[in-house]
């Protein structure tokens, strides 16, 4: 299989089924009602995948079947309402315990979304540990979320923010990443896959590196839990955190997985409701794992939501998915670099579904919105990757970003509307 970024002459054939394994994307298409609907009187080609996914018709029902049916809160009721809706809760947790390969139940931190768990990690982890002079290692290809909770924590301690550089490919330099580990680093965090880029880190050989110097290492898995198979056992992360909206299930709901010897240790992010055994007005004490850092009334229609979403995940397989979306990339990469003017930002040999590229002379915006015309739903902007966009010295990118429900003929669609931004600002 050709590396993403080498250039090559051979087009892939041209089938809607072009992955190993026979996966059809037109029947997992049925699966996705949004995917029916027109946009300025084009047939809807959703490209933003990285942003939020769609959700499958499972998701939708059930939450549906939670609000018609057992609307009522977890853990404190004792009717027949609360009894369901706790164990549909629950069970949610046990699915996403599999999903993730964790080995306890008490791992599985139900939160709002990523930058929730990082900032729980953040705040809970970091502030009891990090003092004037500590460092905290991340990369130059972070989203927002992974750099600046880290910078608030560095600026109250005294701490120093340190940032492993990447090349022109948009590669880690995992030499220098080595370097950068000193006596002094407490956390290593880094992306799993890179939102701006597609770039895949290989976070095992990361992990290792700052374990053999004894230094925890949070993964941040939002771009890549929907679209890689995930065993925080065998990677032998810290932490690892990811949002339901991309993993095909409700917003507003997230995963933070912590291996228990840390969060047994860390004190409580936010106090109120589940998180409490016992209140006096001398002492409260707090409730045991993973509810001491469920604060108040959770999501709890968000939780089962993700929890049909694993399921879905599991019965499509994220294996054959991921190859999937590998081939549907490798060709919408070669169709772009045909285009004359067109530069791919992100050229890493292993990448995950995300093509982002600028046109010469003409602003992403405005390539975002010519699109949008002809029903081509991508992102233009930094993606919350400011520094990513410094880095290779452009203001913005256009970024079309797949999922296993995406089609070659969705790619032809998105290089035929280029075609025409480039026809329109020539």
């Amino acid at each position: 299989m050709t590396p993403i970024g080498t250039p090559t002459t051979a087009r892939p054939t041209r089938t809607t089924e072009p992955a190993p394994g026979g996966f059809n994307a037109e029947r997992i298409r049925e699966d996705f009602p949004v995917l029916k609907l027109k946009v300025n009187g084009k047939p809807l080609v959703y490209l933003d995948n990285a942003a939020t996914a769609q959700k499958p018709r499972v998701v939708l029902d059930a939450l549906r079947k939670f609000y018609e049916t057992e609307c009522a809160n977890v853990h404190r009721g004792l009717h027949w309402m609360s009894e369901e809706a706790t164990r549909d809760y629950e069970e949610s947790r046990e699915k996403v315990r599999q999903f993730l390969g964790a080995a306890d139940v008490k791992e599985v931190i139900f939160v709002r979304g990523t930058t929730e768990a990082i900032n729980l990690v953040a705040h809970s982890f970091g502030r009891p540990r990090v003092r004037a002079g500590d460092e905290i290692l991340i990369t130059a290809m972070e989203h927002h979320s992974n750099i600046v909770p880290w910078q608030i924590l560095c600026e109250q301690s005294g701490a120093q923010l340190r940032v492993a550089p990447i090349n022109d490919d948009g590669e880690l330099l995992l030499d220098e990443f080595e370097k950068l580990l000193s006596p002094r680093t407490r956390l290593v965090a880094v992306s799993h896959v890179s939102n701006a880029l597609g770039t895949v880190n290989p976070v095992a050989q990361i992990i290792e590196m700052a374990h053999r110097r004894k230094v925890p290492v949070l993964v941040d898995g939002a771009q890549a839990a929907p679209h890689l198979p995930v065993n925080v056992r065998e990677l032998d992360c810290d932490f690892y955190a990811f949002s339901g909206h991309k993993l095909f299930g409700p917003t507003g709901i997230g995963v933070l997985y912590g291996k228990a010897q840390w969060l047994e240790e860390m004190p409580p992010y936010q106090a109120g409701g589940d998180m409490i055994r016992s209140v006096t007005f001398e002492k409260t004490t707090y409730n045991s794992l993973p509810y001491k850092f469920e604060a108040g009334t959770p999501h709890i229609a968000g939780v089962i939501g993700l929890g049909a979403a694993v399921d879905y995940l599991s019965r499509v397989g994220l294996a054959r998915a991921a190859a999937y979306e590998r081939e549907l990339l490798e060709y919408a990469t070669e169709r772009l670099r045909r285009i004359p003017d067109a530069r791919i930002i992100g050229t890493a040999r292993e990448k995950a579904g995300v093509l982002s590229f600028v046109l010469e002379g003409i602003h992403p915006h405005d390539v975002g919105t010519i699109l949008d015309q002809e029903g081509i739903a991508v992102r233009a902007g930094h993606h919350c990757a400011m520094p990513v966009m410094d880095r290779f010295q452009v203001p913005a990118t256009a970024r079309a970003s797949f999922a296993f429900y995406n089609t070659p003929q969705e790619v032809d669609a998105l290089i035929a509307g280029i075609e025409k931004v480039k026809e329109i600002f020539s």
